[in-house]
């Protein structure tokens, strides 16, 4: 048994959403790619039992990556440092703590997340004190009314995934934001951390560093993953929407959270996918199938179309689109 298969067996019949969101988790990842003639290291298939490696990738000049599950962002200005996303528990929020600090002895250090899941943001509280810790206030919203719930679903799936999760993972941001927040970490470098609608998550937030034009995208745009709305989340339409403000970046880099590093050309590759997959099932809606037929007619048709894309199961996509 594949250890894709694994973990869908183990999500099996606990909460179709989360369900669905582990086996997104567990994509398999495509090819290693190039970043603007920035080679990283060849993506290896994430382990989701395994604590993150101490080992980074340079993704920009003032850039560097944690490849792992998720993909963890840390950028180095001349007086403070960013990092995003935490890692899964306590015990891998400290791993990304210390590489920040080995990048980086004596800065400032901010955190932020990209989403309220708790393998980006239950990490929290292995940070060093004096971390300061800023998220847009949708995704907060979102943290105080779900993070606790999701962090116990998690951690009652899966044995390792209990042991990284023990207690309180979570703590209030200590600024919150609207929809842009502009972080001067010296040097000339700045950090815009974002929200520009819903999408996988009501509340996802990019990362656009300055001046090296690199995108941390979170779930927003991934490299060669098919779309999954969680929950509460997004439409077909709110998603295509946050990928038009993304696009308007100009990105040169591009880091995703579950899938290899690429160029700027990633943004608009997930925008013509979203747009492709809704226009097909608005297609279909009008010839009066159902959202549940369409979207398993919808998933064949784009692995086939799509071989080097995980595609999971894309129904969910395609029902926001015809609620829409």
């Amino acid at each position: 048994m594949s250890k894709y298969e694994k973990c869908r067996l183990a999500t099996k019949g606990i909460f179709a959403g989360l369900a669905s969101l582990v086996a997104f988790a567990c994509a398999a990842p495509v090819a290693t790619s190039q970043s603007s003639g920035v080679t990283t290291a060849a993506y290896a298939e994430p382990s989701q039992d395994n604590l993150l490696s101490e080992k980074t990738v340079k993704v920009s000049a003032h850039v560097w990556a944690i490849m792992g599950w998720p993909n963890i962002g840390i950028i180095v200005g001349e007086n403070a440092t960013l990092v995003v996303d935490t890692g899964l528990g306590q015990r891998n929020g400290a791993i990304v703590a210390k590489v920040a600090r080995e990048l980086a002895p004596n800065h400032r250090l901010y955190l932020t997340t990209t989403h309220f899941h708790p393998e980006h943001a239950g990490g929290v509280l292995g940070f060093p004190p004096g971390t300061l810790l800023i998220r847009n206030q949708v995704q907060q919203d979102e943290m105080d009314r779900h993070g606790e719930e999701m962090i116990q679903r998690f951690a009652s799936m899966k044995e390792s995934w209990k042991a990284l999760l023990p207690g309180e993972q979570l703590r209030a941001p200590d600024e919150t934001f609207e929809r842009e927040l502009r972080l001067n970490l010296g040097g000339g470098v700045t950090a815009r951390l974002l929200w520009f609608g819903a999408a996988h998550t009501k509340g996802d937030q990019l990362v656009f560093v300055d001046p090296d034009k690199t995108l941390i995208s979170g779930d927003v745009v991934q490299n060669k993953v098919g779309p999954f709305i969680f929950g509460e989340g997004g439409t077909a339409a709110s998603w295509i929407a946050a990928v038009d403000e993304t696009a308007k970046l100009g990105a040169a880099h591009v880091l995703p959270d579950h899938s290899p590093v690429g160029d700027g050309s990633l943004v608009q590759q997930e925008r013509s996918f979203l747009v492709e997959v809704r226009d097909r099932a608005l297609a279909l809606q009008r010839q009066g199938q159902s959202a549940e037929q369409a979207g398993r007619q919808i998933t064949a048709e784009f692995k086939t179309k799509y071989p080097d894309w995980k595609i999971d199961d894309l129904t969910n996509f395609v029902k926001a689109a015809y609620a829409e």
